[in-house]
């Protein structure tokens, strides 16, 4: 069994090493000329004369472009075509990019760029989601809203009521390496880029369009990121275009890479927004009614806004069954840089705002959160499903440290309780998709039982009581998010799978490897296949004239659908394989054997090695494509009703913080994650993401504040102001499990998606910081996000003060 293992990152010692090559590592051929943009220090106004004479004359520059040199698109939108390489008539944004230096050297390029003399008519920027409301300033022709039930009147008939807003700040994507590309001209005017993307098709298919050739006339290799996190699958798209349109004008290779500075004020970042809400419940918290209003900031141009704001509105419910909700989206344009897809996908957006509204009601009652958490969760799918298909609890605590998880954990603590309540009948989402798989009352009793919630709940109240300066809060915050892509076309990946004479084993596939592993796990699900040992198979750098039409490496759907594709493949050879050696030994082909490097084969016993030497002799073709679509979606956008998920993955995090409330700094103490991944193709992989997600989400909601100045211009563009999570961020004590159970899903191996459900752990910590401010007085803290020490310091104050 290659599957299940906890086997190590097949990169890692190249990663620790510094020996890992990524796209500015790449050797550049001789004559290889750098790239930079010359951009805008105006967020809004008319584009005038532009003076580039002292660019051109600037040592080591080889040409200069603007708009009217570029041959054909001048556009590297992702979505709508609104979003040109170089600006025309117009400016939106501080960083807009107004012309291309083509230089000899990295150093050149950029010295030359500040040379440009510009002349912009300079117009009062939209900066805020109030300015853009006041100017009607959106996308789509009003605000989006789904509905189900009568949330209106549930909430004037409830008992008691709450409303309140928010603000969530965006996030800086901080990838280690920052955006790159590299391209090298061919011949008959074909290209080949190197690109740090997570969509290799996409760049393909705006660099076809930039220079008039067909897709088929330019191939896109991506080997590794250095750190995608969602900032990849649409930002590349300017550097690939410059540089192929670049190369192709000179006909030297031409490379590109952002330095950080230009990376932050350039590229979009996660969607920030305002959310107003009102609810009404009972004297338990269940919630009766409520009501939603989003409003996003979106940026200057669409990107990936829609979806975004769509998939906001997906999770609005989070774990919770709400049998009246409305949800209004409006999705607003500023001339800030337009906001793209991060890890999530507008899905943490959504989630947090249940989930202040549950601690919010909570406060109002005076009750646990945890306990209206619970009362509104939708019910669990039946045991007996469970045990053919459903997620089932796993009898074990989590672990006290992280380093204790070899220990037999059942020493930890007794069983927990298993829940074996039917799910509802009709039980659904806001947008009519039923839930069948839900295991989270299971879970929080897992987890709350390990972590010891109760008892560490009533000793912060008592550490609370007694410590004037000091005050601790805790909170047990549970995930559902949602797998697949919305748009449904998008959910399909294709492969390209080689055995060679000598038993060896080529994998191509569409995802991409951006440091999560994916390359990994598909390997095991190929060496799986073939009964082989790993070091036997290889899977190449993603290549677009390998494996075409591939979808961005997103939506958590990595693993799921590339798995599926490559054990497309695989089976397909592994069988041709089985019917020739059942030939020969006159036995079924199902009666041949894949295991341990070897094949069986009516009694005799050979190596693979040797079944492939035989299949090549008896000509049987040794290479496969292998295909596969996600099955069962159906998802009507603009009705906002379907089936837009394959299945929901699941996660609970429990945190417990304290803050200086002289100060408002905080430390995380504690933080314990039981997290479902079905059955793991990698749990050291699945670990790690989900560890990696708790902290960046922790991050979003806590250290990371992205700050616009009154003329739009980003202050915080550097790690010395912008303020990513560093090790004395991460809590003092982190345990992470995994539920023991399997998809209900037929995905790879009844695996399930873990490269974004984990980010949303994080929320909390929001919560933990929001009972511990609580804890100063009787007000709600109406805590915003991020919530950095000075925002703490001012909701211990409101709390104290009114």
């Amino acid at each position: 069994m290659s599957t299940g293992k906890p086997l190590p990152h097949d990169a890692a010692p190249l990663h620790v090493t510094g020996a890992a090559r990524y796209v500015d590592d790449i050797p550049a051929p001789a004559g290889t000329l750098s790239l930079a943009f010359g951009t805008s220090s105006v967020a809004r106004g008319r584009l005038g004369a532009m003076d580039l004479s002292g660019v051109r004359a600037a040592p080591g520059v080889v040409a200069v472009l603007t708009a009217e040199d570029l041959p054909f698109a001048n556009d590297v939108s992702p979505s709508i075509h609104d979003e040109p390489l170089l600006a025309t008539d117009r400016v939106h944004f501080v960083g807009q990019p107004l012309f291309l230096v083509v230089a000899e050297t990295h150093l050149a390029a950029r010295k030359a760029a500040r040379r440009g003399k510009v002349e912009i008519d300079e117009e009062t920027p939209i900066l805020t989601v109030d300015e853009a409301l006041a100017a009607n300033s959106r996308f789509e022709g009003g605000p989006v809203i789904w509905t189900k039930g009568d949330a209106e009147t549930a909430i004037a008939a409830a008992p008691h009521r709450v409303e309140g807003s928010f603000e969530v700040g965006g996030q800086e994507h901080f990838y280690l390496e920052g955006q790159a590309a590299l391209a090298l001209p061919q011949d008959g005017g074909e290209m080949v880029v190197h690109s740090s993307t997570q969509h290799p098709t996409e760049i393909q298919h705006k660099v076809a369009e930039a220079l008039g050739l067909p897709m088929h006339a330019v191939r896109v290799e991506t080997r590794r990121m250095g750190g995608g996190f969602g900032g990849k699958e649409s930002q590349g798209n300017a550097l690939a275009v410059s540089c192929a349109v670049a190369a192709r004008l000179t006909g030297r290779p031409c490379r590109m890479r952002y330095d950080r500075d230009d990376d932050m004020v350039i590229t979009g970042k996660r969607h920030d927004l305002r959310i107003d809400y009102r609810a009404g419940f009972d004297d338990t918290g269940r919630l009766l009614g409520v009501d939603f209003r989003h409003l996003m900031r979106c940026g200057w141009s669409q990107d990936l806004s829609l979806p975004v704001a769509d998939r906001a509105m997906l999770h609005a419910d989070n774990a919770y069954l709400l049998d009246h909700i409305r949800i209004e989206s409006h999705r607003l344009k500023t001339n800030t840089c337009s906001a793209t897809a991060f890890r999530g996908f507008g899905g943490p957006q959504g989630m947090v705002g249940i989930e202040r509204v549950v601690d919010h009601v909570a406060h109002a009652l005076g009750l646990d959160p945890l306990a209206v958490r619970r009362v509104n969760y939708y019910a669990d799918a039946a045991a007996d499903e469970a045990a053919g298909g459903l997620s089932a609890p796993r009898l074990t605590a989590p672990p006290e440290d992280i380093s204790e998880t070899k220990e037999d954990l059942t020493s930890r603590g007794g069983p927990a309780e298993r829940v074996s309540v039917a799910p509802a009948r009709g039980q659904s989402t806001p947008y009519g998709m039923a839930v069948e798989d839900f295991v989270l009352n299971a879970m929080t009793d897992q987890l709350a039982s390990g972590c010891d919630y109760a008892g560490r709940r009533e000793a912060v109240a008592a550490w609370n009581a007694r410590e004037p300066v000091l005050k601790r809060g805790i909170a047990l915050t549970p995930v559902k998010f949602g797998i697949s892509f919305t748009l449904t076309h998008l959910n399909q990946a294709g492969a390209l799978v080689h055995v060679y004479q000598d038993g060896s084993v080529q994998v191509n596939h569409g995802g991409t490897e951006m440091g999560q592993g994916l390359y990994q796990k598909v390997a095991q699900v190929a060496a799986e296949s073939f009964g082989v040992p790993m070091d036997v198979v290889k899977v190449t750098a993603t290549d677009t004239g390998k494996v075409p039409n591939t979808s961005a490496t997103a939506a958590s759907s990595g693993s799921d659908l590339n798995g599926m594709a490559v054990k497309a493949a695989c089976d397909t050879i592994r069988d041709r394989i089985a019917a020739c050696l059942g030939e020969l030994h006159q036995i079924a082909p199902a009666k041949v054997v894949f295991a341990d490097g070897e094949v069986t084969a009516g009694g005799e016993v050979i190596s693979f090695t040797r079944a492939a030497q035989i299949a090549y002799e008896n000509r049987v073709s040794l290479s496969s494509t292998g295909y596969y679509k996600t099955p069962g979606l159906a998802w009507d956008r603009v009705k906002g009703q379907g089936r837009p998920f394959f299945y929901f993955a699941h996660g609970a995090a429990c945190s417990e913080v304290v803050i200086d409330t002289l100060t408002g700094e905080y430390r995380i103490l504690r933080t314990d994650i039981l997290h479902d991944v079905g059955r793991s193709l990698n749990p050291a992989l699945d670990i790690g993401q989900i560890e990696g997600g708790f902290v960046q989400g922790a991050g979003w909601l806590t250290t990371e504040e992205l700050v616009w100045d009154d003329r739009g211009r980003l202050r915080t563009h550097a790690p010395s102001t912008y303020k990513i999570p560093a090790c004395g961020d991460r809590p003092e004590i982190f345990n992470v499990a995994l539920w023991d159970g399997e998809n209900r899903a037929e995905t790879i191996y009844r695996s399930k998606a873990v490269g974004e459900p984990p980010f949303m752990l994080g929320i909390s910590v929001l919560m933990a910081l929001s009972d511990a401010v609580a804890a100063c007085g009787s007000a709600y803290p109406a805590l915003d996000a991020p919530a950095t020490p000075e925002r703490v310091l001012a909701a211990v104050d409101r709390v104290r003060h009114g």
